[in-house]
């Protein structure tokens, strides 16, 4: 299956701003989506809010790809599923990406992504499976405690990555 990643990486930028530094986002530091303890793993050092400041999209692109759309198995979902679960991995984790979409499927709940899971995941209707899943994600990022603070912007990018992904998933092909 054709690698999507620098289409699911321009529409997951769209929702990762600039340098944040809210109080209330227990992520902390975060530029481009990557918070300063993600960034710290990947570099081996300790970031100072000047580096954080400095990142640009060249720098966090292989962040994105090695502990995220790696660890989903990103090239081999359906197109548009692809889509979903990267940006729900990018903004939960991995790990609670694929437990929504085990959640969703009636599989395992372990947040591995082994064969079963794959299997089930690449076995089911995509836009479906878009629509459950988004509903499910959204389910889950109203337990939050941060809801009340970040819940407005929340819901609109699950439900603009759900239609940005419906819209890949019928295309099958790489749109703008």
């Amino acid at each position: 299956m054709k690698s999507t990643f620098e289409f699911a990486m321009r529409h997951l930028l769209r929702h990762e701003g600039g340098f944040v530094n809210h109080p209330k986002d227990p992520g902390g530091m975060t530029n481009l989506g990557v918070t300063k303890a993600v960034w710290d793993a990947h570099t081996g050092k300790s970031a100072t809010e000047a580096d954080m400041r400095a990142l640009t999209q060249k720098d966090v692109q292989p962040v994105y790809k090695l502990r995220y759309w790696d660890v989903i198995h990103g090239d081999e979902l359906p197109h548009g599923v692809d889509h979903c679960i990267f940006d729900c991995a990018v903004n939960s984790g991995p790990n609670r990406a694929t437990k929504l979409a085990q959640y969703v499927l009636h599989q395992k709940v372990d947040g591995s992504l082994g064969p079963k899971t794959l299997a089930a995941i690449c076995g089911a209707d995509p836009l479906e499976l878009i629509e459950d899943y988004s509903q499910r994600r959204l389910d889950f990022l109203k337990s939050l405690p941060t809801w009340a603070t970040f819940g407005k912007g929340w819901g609109r990018r699950v439900s603009e990555v759900e239609m940005e992904a419906k819209t890949f998933a019928r295309n099958g092909e790489v749109v703008a």
